[in-house]
């Protein structure tokens, strides 16, 4: 694969990816000033402004490490771990559309609960084709444990 191909399909990859950040924040954004401020939170909740600097670094290493497998032979080589990739994508797209634009923390919870299994999945598929892309993925993993958990106890404190 050629350096100008490399470099296009890295973009490509942050591009969707940051397209899914954008759809997410648009659920998101609106919803921290009055309902999120306003709802009761563990004391384990971190401070709001922590959340822009690891989602972002987040969604970076997700794009990375979709590129890394994608540049491995394209889609024909690694069509399974990409399309899961693109789920769980819209999965944690879907978890803002649920806690934020529709505020509700269960059916959010709920869904969380599929989009780490989903990650883990996904960490594992991309594992097998490139172990650093699968790295890049267990800070997500990790982030999305502690979200769950976060996510159950709003939802607990405000039933």
């Amino acid at each position: 694969m050629s350096a100008t191909r490399q470099v296009i399909g890295l973009l490509l990859w942050v591009a969707v990816v940051i397209a899914a950040a954008a759809v997410g924040s648009a659920f998101t954004a609106p919803a921290i000033p009055a309902w999120y401020a306003g709802l009761r939170k563990p004391s384990f909740t971190p401070p709001s402004w922590i959340f822009g600097p690891v989602w972002s670094a987040l969604y970076l290493m997700m794009a990375a490490a979709a590129w890394l497998v994608w540049r491995r032979g394209g889609w024909a080589a690694a069509t399974a771990p990409l399309v899961l990739f693109l789920v769980q994508l819209a999965f944690n797209v879907g978890w803002s559309g649920l806690f934020f634009g529709l505020r509700q923390p269960g059916a959010a919870f709920a869904e969380i609960v599929v989009l780490w299994c989903l990650i883990a999945a996904t960490l594992a598929a991309l594992w097998r084709v490139s172990p650093a892309a699968g790295a890049l993925l267990a800070p997500y993993l990790a982030w999305v444990s502690f979200a769950a958990a976060l996510n159950f106890a709003v939802w607990r404190l405000n039933a």
